[in-house]
């Protein structure tokens, strides 16, 4: 019986919270889009990663309408929905809306917003987020190509999206316990506020939010404030943690990494991991000329055992001006098509590890392989863990990395933790 049921933005948002949901022991299953079939062998833990954070507001309303009726139907009584920890929207969605609509489906007249992740540096502060030590709207985060974040007030970020009132649960709230909080969301209940920010700053602002929040028809945040939620079940007794870890399968270390993300995180990692391994720029100019040819000539001369780098990662400056020459959405999915088209290419010349950087990425190459299933293995970094799937008959390794997450040398530490397990 599935207890929870999380439906997130982008893929590797959904492996983020499978990761951390998976650290309790309990069973965790991974849907890559709306599955077609109707739910069967469901898992206590069911989270569907759907590519909707930059979306058209009302197809990305549509298809969470949509996972959420198939997570009612598994049996879920308990749902959250998931985005990422800098809170990536722009003016009209997609944050505010869906979380609205998955509401108005689940009769419910209050949710909460928490994108704290205090172990990879997101923390909220009198409702303003902060990136490490930085306000958002200062943070690399300013320059994203399609969400840049200009403003670090998370209510007046989300004030425009919702109809709703839009309030606040501060930290003082917070630092009282459970029963403060729960007694600070009343409050704002009763004043009509149907949306409330909760700020957190570190690990135990989690606990207490979620053990405050856990009964809400619907919660909303990054991964870190689902963490917890798996020892409250257990301890509620609503279900045991008697579920395994996935097993690595033996797979040949032929493996190809791709990167799509230009966050600042992402920029160092391929920085150093391209001083030691193949690399090839892709280049969104070059594309437009000459096509994805030259890129899979080289990728056929290449030692896939030495996991060659595919890289469209790049500066801002470069990136804005790939954008005024295509377009924003134009040179994502060129990009994005390209990367997907590397990965089937790598993957018939025997390539089973994939190591790719970027939510839009992740979701390219995945579909482009045909996962629709993932099982939950070891974590690289917080919120980056390995997963197992299959393609077509095969089994393959994937880690799916949001931008900024990892250290410097998170794709050569991926490769090693794999080998360890």
């Amino acid at each position: 019986m599935t207890v929870l049921g999380c439906i997130a933005d982008d893929f590797t948002g959904a492996t983020d919270l499978a990761g951390l949901l998976a650290r309790s022991g309990v069973r965790v299953s991974l849907r890559m889009g709306i599955p077609e079939e109707e739910p069967t062998d469901t898992a206590p833990f069911e989270v569907i990663a759907l590519k909707c954070r930059t979306a058209p507001v009302d197809e990305a309303v549509a298809q969470c309408r949509l996972a959420l009726g198939w997570l009612k139907r598994a049996g879920a009584q308990r749902f959250f929905w998931k985005y990422c920890s800098t809170f990536d929207s722009t003016a009209e969605g997609n944050i505010g809306p869906v979380a609205e609509a998955l509401m108005d489906d689940l009769g419910a007249s209050q949710t909460m917003y928490c994108p704290a992740f205090p172990e990879n540096g997101r923390a909220i502060f009198m409702g303003n987020l902060f990136v490490g030590e930085l306000p958002l709207a200062e943070s690399p985060m300013k320059d994203h190509p399609l969400t840049p974040m200009r403003d670090s007030n998370l209510m007046r970020l989300l004030a425009p999206q919702v109809t709703g009132q839009v309030g606040l649960a501060n930290r003082l709230a917070v630092a009282r316990g459970t029963e403060a909080l729960r007694a600070r969301l009343a409050e704002l209940q009763d004043q009509g506020v149907a949306h409330v920010v909760i700020d957190a700053v570190a690990d135990e602002d989690l606990y207490t939010i979620a053990e405050a929040c856990r009964d809400m028809p619907l919660m909303t945040g990054g991964s870190a404030v689902a963490m917890p939620l798996p020892a409250l079940y257990v301890r509620d007794g609503v279900l045991a943690a008697d579920a395994e870890r996935a097993v690595r399968p033996d797979l040949p270390n032929k493996t190809i990494v791709l990167s799509g993300s230009c966050s600042a995180m992402t920029r160092a990692q391929v920085c150093e991991y391209s001083v030691n391994a193949p690399s090839y720029r892709l280049d969104a100019f070059d594309l437009d000329k000459r096509g994805i040819g030259p890129a899979l000539a080289w990728l056929a001369k290449q030692n896939l055992s030495q996991a060659p780098l595919f890289y469209a990662t790049a500066e801002p400056d470069t990136v804005r001006k790939a954008q005024e020459a295509f377009g924003v959405a134009e040179v994502g999915e060129m990009i994005e098509n390209a990367l997907a088209e590397l990965a089937q290419a790598a993957f018939s010349a025997g390539a089973r590890r994939f190591v790719v950087a970027g939510g839009e990425t992740s979701g390219a190459v995945t579909q482009a392989l045909g996962v629709t299933r993932l099982d939950i293995g070891q974590e690289i970094a917080p919120g980056v863990p390995w997963t197992y799937a299959e393609s077509d008959g095969e089994k393959i390794a994937l880690t799916l990395k949001s931008g900024n997450f990892g250290k410097e040398g998170f794709f050569a530490d991926a490769l090693k933790v794999l080998e360890d397990q």
